[in-house]
């Protein structure tokens, strides 16, 4: 059986983005399946799966803004700038540090900026992705692209770590913007855990589980996967 439309998964943590679809390609007998826009493996929530002739809408869907969930430590750097790294620095907190002074840092990283991407990162120079220098210690330089943050709330604070909401364009690093605040703070962060809540219209609401896909029978799979035609606009088609 050929398949095609869109499908929205929800990942669950330690997987990369390829693992779902290395999945979804043994559960469907298919090769042709994408998607629009990786997690790293630490992060969880809502991923875009192209299959069939919906690989060919990639760039538009890549490009939606995204929503975000996470929490950070402060006072705990690492070289990965998330949980899954070493830990190459530690620092007190500020002794005056309050909720307020974070959310103030916060409002600073609003509206467009460029933001350099990290070592450990899958952005290929010469080829090469960054993360396969970094794991040889190596840092090279990497030039910066243009974001845009359009909300950042602190949803929760519990010294050191804090709760956050996220909304920003393609191409953003959460992960950096929150090392970036430990910076400003002055004793350095770094991510938790990250979970993708949504991508422009689409919500994690309405993906499916590995658990979900895995007990969909064949004959029924083409009824759970969104219409190319619904889910893009007709002058991106």
């Amino acid at each position: 059986m050929e398949f095609e439309g869109i499908l929205l998964v929800d990942k669950p943590q330690g997987i990369t983005s390829h693992d779902v679809v290395d999945r979804l390609r043994r559960k469907l007998r298919m090769k042709k399946i994408g998607h629009a826009g990786t997690l790293d493996p630490l992060a969880t929530g809502l991923l875009i799966m192209l299959i069939g002739k919906a690989t060919k809408v990639s760039q538009f869907l890549i490009s939606l803004d995204k929503a975000y969930e996470g929490t950070f430590l402060l006072g705990v750097e690492t070289d990965s700038q998330d949980a899954d790294g070493e830990v190459v620095a530690e620092k007190p907190l500020p002794v005056d540090l309050t909720s307020a002074i974070i959310v103030k840092e916060m409002q600073s990283f609003l509206g467009d900026q460029y933001q350099t991407p990290p070592m450990f990162s899958a952005k290929k120079i010469d080829g090469v992705p960054l993360y396969k220098m970094a794991r040889k210690g190596k840092t090279v330089e990497r030039e910066p692209r243009f974001i845009r943050v359009n909300e950042l709330r602190l949803e929760g604070w519990e010294s050191p770590l804090g709760q956050f909401f996220m909304d920003c364009s393609k191409g953003t690093y959460v992960r950096t913007v929150v090392h970036d605040l430990g910076q400003r703070l002055g004793c350095g962060a770094h991510l938790q855990s990250l979970r993708r809540t949504r991508i422009d219209q689409f919500s994690i609401s309405d993906a499916l589980t590995l658990d979900q896909i895995h007990d969909v029978p064949l004959g029924e799979f083409q009824n759970r996967l969104i219409p190319v035609n619904q889910a893009v606009p007709s002058h991106a088609l």
